[in-house]
């Protein structure tokens, strides 16, 4: 089996069908996929019984309109490969979302009524350029909007009937922040300075576009514009920053340059958003992968814990009732979407449309991740575990890096973690420094010198699952997507001693060429990592780049990558495909027509059996799988 490239005839991975021998556990892998999932909704502020969600439901991850009233739910969008990104008009008559073409994440918003009729969608905004989004925000006359092209980035505004107007222009990255809610005044995030891992805030009077007022931390110190008070009058700015080493929040009001930092005694990172009378912020705080609720009231100081279980929180919002809106999951327990009402219940708010027909079953539980945390040379480095049921001693392990590099793996459910529990892998992820969530430290330790110290962190991880009898040392398979995919291909280059399989999705595989195809958001966040472009710091992009260590891979290799990919191109995946083929090196090739990653539910179920299928093959272990792995 192969697959068709303009430069080589590449191998495809035999895929068994069924993967399982087991019928029962075969059903239970692919059920854990094709179960419909929900995203909490987002609610319209003015008809607060109006919202939009995205689910999973026909099968590609689309939008969704609910009127809470009536409870009907419909389908907004059918695309091909998905819909990424919408919301909600003011007064919820419309729904707007963003129209690009098969994931590429180029195009422009669009706009159609709430309640259908025979109107097709349409441009949302006359005037706005097709770009890579770069915000959006609507009140109830004015429009934020912006866009960004190879030429840099684009913010405008459009008030009533007017037409779009910009109000900022720069070369280097940006962002929409938010209208305060008279609308006379946007906040935007900017790196005029040369580093948009580290943003600065300006606000400008939306009347003409002139400048109120400027926050700016200095060097490594980043800060974001979360939200104005949503109270009529109200000028104070909600912003996360980093003076202290970690996430925290101020409020500042840049009419009257008074800034007061919010003193919440919690350890991990923090950030939050305002209750809607703006008396208290609703805090999520996260702390080694996990995320609690938490109730600041802005006159008293006093902190109040809210009760959610153990695991992950996103999502969370205040409704103007009181109640909170949540999305949650463990490792253990598929995701849900919940409310916590005033009185303290908290009870399931929303099941995916189409979850109660016949036939329909929600996804099959997993196994529990527990904690080890490794000394390593930058710290102590965090990971998360688990081991397949019913084993003991060293088994085959999946080290399962997380993308970004600004991410981390957290306690959340995974149907990928669960089908590699099933076929007999131990998994392990690495909360490696570049991660969010350990402090600025932490993740700014890979800047100048990105990639290498990642991967000093999962070498010590991987020696100690190695040491401690969880990992099968000539079993360890090397495995991510986007920033992890890259980690895996450099990985197999740099430590090929530690690997006996790379499946390696979506990567950055040549960085040289990468940068010059990449959206230009990426080229910026590139430059402020490496500290230039590849003309000026030529050294560090080669140190980096998994095309420099071709020739020291040893392990097969399994390369995922869509044709449409703006963030990780497909060109320099092909050039390192090109060194794999001219050195005779095994591997093989799964191409999609798609961008960065599927909308659609058969195509993530395809990847993931064609990754175990890979690896098994690889280490010479049966396929279809036996029932004990």
């Amino acid at each position: 089996m192969v697959t068709e490239s303009p430069q080589r005839t590449d191998p495809a991975v035999d895929v068994p069908d069924p993967l399982f021998a087991e019928a029962a556990t075969e059903a239970r892998w692919r059920g854990r996929f094709t179960a419909a999932r929900i995203s909490v909704p987002d609610w319209a502020r003015d008809a607060t019984d109006r919202s939009v969600y995205s689910s999973n439901a026909s099968g590609t991850w689309e939008v969704y309109a609910w009127d809470r009233r009536s409870d009907v739910h419909r389908q907004v969008t059918d695309r091909p490969n998905g819909t990424r990104g919408a919301t909600v008009s003011v007064d919820g008559a419309e729904i707007w979302w963003f129209d690009d073409t098969d994931g590429d994440e180029f195009g422009t918003w669009v706009r159609e009524p709430f309640v259908a009729d025979d109107t097709k969608a349409g441009p949302a905004v006359d005037g706005a350029a097709r770009g890579y989004p770069a915000g959006l925000d609507l009140g109830r006359t004015t429009t934020a909007i912006g866009w960004s092209t190879d030429d840099g980035s684009t913010l405008a505004v459009a008030v009533g009937d007017a037409a779009l107007r910009t109000i900022y222009e720069h070369t280097e990255d940006a962002g929409i922040g938010g209208l305060s809610r008279d609308e006379s005044l946007l906040a935007i995030s900017h790196s005029e300075h040369g580093d948009s891992r580290h943003p600065a805030i300006r606000v400008l009077r939306v009347a003409d576009g002139s400048a109120v007022a400027d926050l700016h931390d200095g060097e490594g110190k980043g800060l974001d514009p979360i939200e104005f008070a949503p109270v009529a009058g109200d000028t104070r700015l909600l912003v996360g920053h980093e003076r202290r080493g970690r996430d925290e929040v101020l409020i500042w009001d840049p009419a009257t340059g008074v800034e007061t930092e919010v003193d919440i005694d919690l350890p991990g990172d923090v950030s939050a958003g305002f209750y809607p009378d703006a008396s208290a912020l609703l805090v999520a705080h996260t702390r080694a992968g996990r995320t609690s609720l938490h109730r600041y009231d802005l006159a008293t100081g006093e902190l109040r814990d809210l009760p959610t279980a153990r695991g992950s929180v996103g999502g969370a919002d205040v409704r103007p009732d009181g109640s909170i809106e949540y999305g949650w999951s463990s490792a253990e327990h598929p995701s849900s979407v919940r409310v916590l009402r005033p009185d303290g219940t908290d009870e399931v708010l929303l099941t995916p449309p189409g979850s109660h027909e016949e036939g329909k079953t929600s996804p099959a539980p997993s196994m529990r991740l527990d904690d080890g945390w490794v000394p390593g040379p930058g710290g102590d480095v965090h990971a998360l575990y688990a081991r397949p049921e019913g084993t003991s001693g060293p088994v085959p392990t999946l080290f399962m890096i997380h993308g970004g590099p600004q991410a981390a793996d957290e306690d959340r459910y995974s149907a990928v973690r669960a089908v590699w529990l099933d076929a007999g892998f131990a998994v392990v992820h690495v909360n490696y420094r570049g991660s969010s969530g350990y402090g600025s430290v932490w993740r700014d330790a890979i800047e100048g010198r990105p990639g290498t110290t990642e991967l000093e962190d999962i070498a010590v991880v991987q020696a100690w699952a190695v040491e401690s009898g969880l990992a099968d040392p000539a079993a360890c398979v090397l495995e991510g997507w986007s920033w992890g995919g890259y980690l895996t291909l450099l990985g197999l280059g740099l430590q090929p001693e530690r690997w006996a399989v790379g499946c390696a999705g979506v990567p950055v595989a040549d960085y040289v060429a990468a940068y010059e195809d990449e959206m230009e958001p990426l080229r910026a966040f590139d430059r402020s990592l490496f500290g230039g472009s590849p003309t000026e710091v030529p050294e560090i992009y080669s140190t980096a780049s998994p095309l420099t260590y071709l020739d020291e891979v040893s392990a097969p290799v399994l390369v995922l990558a869509g044709e449409n990919d703006p963030r990780c191109p497909i060109r320099q995946i092909d050039n390192y495909l090109d060194g794999l083929a001219a050195r005779g090196l095994d591997y093989a090739m799964v191409r999609y027509d798609a961008g960065h990653g599927s909308l659609v539910v058969a195509e993530t179920l395809r990847h993931t059996a064609a990754e175990i299928a890979f690896a098994r093959r690889a280490l010479g272990l049966s396929l279809p799988i036996a029932e004990k792995g």
